[in-house]
């Protein structure tokens, strides 16, 4: 199930501002996604977010287990307000796959190292997947 979740991006450095109640809202809705697929007779364990462009902000927060995360050409907003070490609780197992093009002129490759980087101390660093992808800008494709 999609469900579109969005902020503003005022920057693409990693010292720009941040839309933090617009971030802390899509984090919300995402979470709220969750909750509902729960009532239906999902558990929280079998989720896997995907996200394109957006922020994995929710995995490494939330209080309910999820199975793990897709990520493509993504940015880790509101980075220096999370923990400085992993994550207690029940994801720090999850796995995370975080995929980029090494020409994306919105997340260049310098800033997904960076992100997969810091998930690595989130989360357990074996359940962090990095792949990059030549020639791709920021979209996706078949390859």
């Amino acid at each position: 199930m999609a469900r579109p979740s969005w902020f503003d991006t005022i920057g693409l450095s990693p010292d720009s501002q941040e839309d933090g109640s617009g971030i802390k809202q899509a984090a919300e809705n995402v979470k709220a996604l969750i909750v509902q697929e729960v009532k239906n007779g999902i558990p929280s364990n079998r989720i896997i977010l995907g996200e394109f462009s957006q922020e994995e902000l929710y995995l490494c927060t939330s209080q309910q287990k999820g199975a793990g995360g897709a990520t493509l050409s993504c940015l880790l907003p509101l980075c220096s307000s999370l923990t400085q070490g992993p994550i207690s609780g029940i994801n720090r197992d999850i796995s995370i796959l975080q995929c980029c093009g090494d020409s994306d002129p919105l997340v260049p490759l310098i800033f997904s190292s960076l992100i997969v980087e810091k998930l690595k101390t989130l989360v357990n660093p074996v359940n962090v997947t990095f792949k990059m992808y030549e020639g791709m800008m920021h979209s996706v494709n078949r390859k």
